[in-house]
């Protein structure tokens, strides 16, 4: 039985004015959208609707719902333990892009499949594609290392009309490129996306997944999994996110003309510093920092240009 409470409209703080996740979430309409998650929403102790976000299959169910609901997604899934990423969190990069955009033509925001993005690290959940295309209609080539995640986003396009003939996906054969290897001849991105491994080391990420499993209140799981899930190559990749940006910029230096603005997630503030350091050796003409906040957690994207 749908238990029903009073409509929350509280905005939560700090999320992009189009984000259409800046409103605490409504489960009645999720349900309807998804009937396989009314089995995981149960009251907290304010009464108000909510799932165990420590359970990686609730967090799963509830993104399918809001890919259902808001992006005309009807099929998605993802193989077990791959990452499951919270989509307001996406959904603002996104947004943010098409500003950056927007500055640069006139103050409008370019859309249409004329407008074309790189995902770098893609990932076997296909999010960053499913938004930008249906918020904008944009066009947007997916690359990752992992072949069982270009498998995943491929099969998600293909259980999606809507993604067909707008997404696609090609495999990076070395890890150690960028954009090398997957190029073809004569292409130009109007913009990249990425989202960079976090940690530095698998023990680093464990630790990570300890912590948030506490800030979650469950402090008496001695091994938990991780609510989001994720692969290594996901996770933590040598040098954690300062190495993986830098070497990013190195590339995207040698190869200036394939994007018109390049960009990646930043999630640690100290990490700042280097980052500009690398991006003024490679010679960037422009270079912007993008604040981002979701509630207690902050982040930043930070685009640059050699235009």
């Amino acid at each position: 039985m749908l238990r029903k409470n009073p409509k929350e409209v509280t905005e939560k703080p700090g999320l992009h004015p189009r984000n259409p996740h800046r409103y605490r979430y409504d489960f009645q309409q999720l349900i309807l959208a998804c009937l396989e998650l009314g089995k995981y929403v149960n009251l907290n102790q304010y009464g108000t609707e909510t799932i165990d976000f420590a359970d990686p299959l609730a967090v799963k169910m509830l993104n399918k719902a809001i890919l259902k609901q808001f992006y005309e997604i009807e099929n998605w899934d993802i193989p077990e333990n791959y990452l499951c990423p919270p989509i307001p969190g996406r959904a603002d990069y996104i947004h943010y892009m098409a500003d950056l955009l927007a500055s640069c033509n006139n103050g409008t925001i370019p859309t249409g499949k004329s407008v074309s993005v790189l995902d770098i690290g893609v990932g076997a959940n296909c999010v960053y594609p499913i938004i930008g295309s249906k918020a904008y209609g944009w066009h947007f080539v997916g690359t990752d290392i992992d072949p069982v995640a270009i498998r995943s986003a491929k099969k998600i396009i293909e259980a999606n009309p809507r993604l067909q003939g707008v997404v696609e996906c090609r495999l990076q054969s070395n890890p150690a490129n960028f954009f090398s290897n997957i190029l073809k001849p004569g292409e130009i991105f109007d913009l990249s996306i990425c989202n960079p491994p976090f940690h530095a080391s698998a023990e680093e990420a464990a630790e990570g997944t300890q912590r948030k499993t506490r800030n979650l209140g469950n402090n008496k799981i001695e091994n938990p999994v991780l609510n989001f899930g994720g692969q290594n190559n996901e996770l933590w990749c040598p040098g954690g996110e300062a190495e993986f940006v830098r070497r990013m910029i190195k590339q995207s230096s040698e190869l200036p003309n394939c994007c018109r603005w390049f960009s990646t997630l930043i999630s640690k503030k100290s990490n700042l510093p280097g980052v500009y350091k690398s991006l003024h050796k490679a010679g960037a003409t422009q270079v912007r920092t993008i604040e981002m906040s979701q509630g207690q957690k902050q982040s930043r994207i930070v685009a640059w240009s050699f235009y």
